[in-house]
């Protein structure tokens, strides 16, 4: 008897410390709603993106898509008329590669989920694995960063990266693009090997489901479809231009969509990349040198050669921060600006680019008809520090900007008027 009141009350306690736990990582924000009646942002300056920047302008949006976007617009009777005078407007800043969603505090493993055991896991969509309540959401946002590509790691190929906007209630209601990009990775020449005879296990398995053949079926193998039939690019990560060539060499001979990823060397592999249409996505710009020999600035600059060279890019801030500092991506571009990259190639770095590169520049990216309205208003230039952001809208569902940071710095100024 004893030991059965013993047992029941560990129980009882392990099930409240899961749940303090549990809700000791969750953000207190609430998902928005759709408007009742369409929106019109009146009086700012917007920045579309795609065309130049429209000064004392309007921006209509219903059910979630922009519907009219210029100057001199007649606004309808009963739109909800939200003044932007003096303010200015953009579409969401866009990180192209991050763990938000997937990792939560980095030396707590309980509450990581971005890694599966073995070495091929191509059927992981890390969508499923997407926390709608992490902390690092809210904080995130804050500065605009409304979407983002959460990836998942580990293995030869670690899974399926998704496209997420940042507000919802489920991961089925913040995914944008579940099937994104297939990560991979080519570590060296015995695991490229490896490699190439998985992908032919995978070819033997699409000949024989094309051929309507009775087969077992296999949720890996089918998973590689996508990326057989050039529907799904593969992202590498290569830095140096031994790995860069290799990277590409593995992408033409098994005929498949590459996106490089880090792409330190990609200047020494402009004509390379170029001829076959390769796009990059820039790991970060605030990271040291890759080689002893570099000037300072070798990171700093590189946005701009890319930019001068004519190779399609868009720029990360994963290899500062995968999870916890996305918020700091504008500062990135900043940087690049700061040492040669035009400011509409910066903004356009950090909002269409990864949209045009990921394959959902259809839905967002830019501030266009017909596209999601998910988008916010900023005091100034998001790329400046100074900027606030003080409304923000995702799919047309305004977004809560509270944030963890901000609650407690609303606690301990309380604290201190008292003293």
């Amino acid at each position: 008897m004893f030991q059965h009141i013993f047992f029941s009350v560990i129980v009882l306690t392990l099930s409240v410390h899961g749940t303090v736990s549990c809700s000791a990582i969750a953000s207190d924000q609430i998902p928005g709603k759709l408007p009742k009646t369409p929106v019109a942002l009146v009086g700012g300056t917007i920045y579309p993106v795609s065309s130049a920047p429209i000064e004392n302008g309007t921006l209509i949006f219903d059910q979630g898509k922009i519907t009219d976007v210029g100057a001199d617009i007649e606004i309808p009777e009963g739109v909800q008329v939200v003044k932007a005078n003096k303010m200015h407007i953009y579409p969401s800043l866009f990180e192209s590669y991050s763990q938000i969603g997937l990792v939560e505090v980095n030396a707590v493993r309980a509450s990581n989920d971005h890694r599966e055991a073995g070495e091929f896991n191509p059927n992981v969509l890390a969508q499923v694995s997407f926390n709608p309540d992490s902390e690092l959401i809210p904080v995130t946002r804050s500065n605009g960063v409304l979407l983002n590509m959460s990836v998942p790691t580990g293995g030869l190929i670690s899974g399926q990266a998704a496209v997420m906007q940042l507000d919802g209630w489920t991961f089925e209601e913040m995914t944008v693009k579940p099937r994104a990009a297939m990560i991979v990775s080519l570590p060296n020449e015995k695991e490229t090997k490896e490699l190439h005879e998985f992908l032919e296990v995978a070819r033997r398995y699409q000949l024989a489901a094309e051929s309507k053949t009775k087969l077992r079926h296999d949720l890996r193998l089918e998973a590689m479809l996508p990326v057989l039939a050039g529907q799904q690019p593969i992202i590498v990560r290569a830095n140096k231009w031994q790995d860069i060539n290799r990277a590409v060499s593995f992408s033409k001979n098994e005929n498949i969509k590459l996106i490089l990823f880090g792409g330190y060397d990609a200047p020494k592999c402009a004509e390379l990349l170029k001829k076959h249409d390769i796009p990059v996505i820039l790991s970060a710009i605030h990271r040291k040198p890759l080689y002893r020999h570099d000037a300072y600035d070798a990171a700093f600059t590189l946005p701009q050669q890319l930019q001068d060279l004519g190779i399609r890019f868009c720029i990360s801030g994963y290899d500062r921060s995968s999870s916890y500092n996305v918020r700091n991506l504008p500062y990135h571009a900043a940087t690049a600006v700061a040492f040669g990259l035009s400011q509409e190639n910066a903004l356009k770095a950090i909002t269409l680019s990864p949209a045009e590169i990921l394959g959902v520049d259809d839905r967002v990216g830019s501030l266009s008809v017909g596209k999601d309205a998910t988008l916010f208003v900023s005091t100034g230039n998001p790329l400046e520090t100074s900027s606030q952001v003080k409304q923000a809208w995702i799919g047309g569902r305004p977004v809560d900007l509270g944030d963890k940071q901000k609650t407690l710095h609303q606690k301990y100024q309380k604290k201190y008027e008292e003293e």
